[in-house]
């Protein structure tokens, strides 16, 4: 009996740290996937190109809120033009999210030995309409 709790136990611990950084792992690629999306809608229909990177990284801000991830998105959030101005029609904005998910319970010390965050990231790109007057 006292076997079989030992082993248990020393199953048990590994599975559920195993979930738990699995979890905020997924939760953190889903919020990139959608601030990636939501960012490059962003920047394409806004009025000008400092409104639409103001914009996005609201966007970005309110996606990792929404999954619990406190961070600040202009650290997070890369925007690149394929012309400048950057809403000159028939222009592409491409939008890149990358975020680092820290591992839970490991101590700050391990951090110059062992990597200790998982870098997900998440890229979109829209297209600004044709038939629109270019804008700044």
């Amino acid at each position: 009996m006292v076997e079989f709790l030992g082993v248990g136990v020393l199953l048990l611990v590994p599975l559920v740290y195993l979930v738990v950084v699995l979890a905020q792992v997924h939760a953190a690629a889903f919020a990139v996937e959608g601030a990636a999306r939501e960012a490059a809608r962003a920047v394409v229909t806004a009025e000008s190109s400092a409104q639409g990177v103001a914009r996005a990284q609201a966007a970005t801000a309110l996606a990792l809120g929404d999954q619990g991830f406190d961070v600040d998105p202009a650290d997070l959030l890369t925007v690149e033009c394929s012309y400048q101005p950057c809403l000159t029609p028939g222009a592409t904005v491409g939008v890149r999210v990358r975020y680092d998910v820290p591992l839970p319970l490991v101590p700050a010390a391990l951090q110059g030995w062992v990597p200790v965050a998982v870098p997900v990231e998440a890229a979109h790109v829209a297209d600004v309409e044709d038939h629109v007057e270019a804008r700044p």
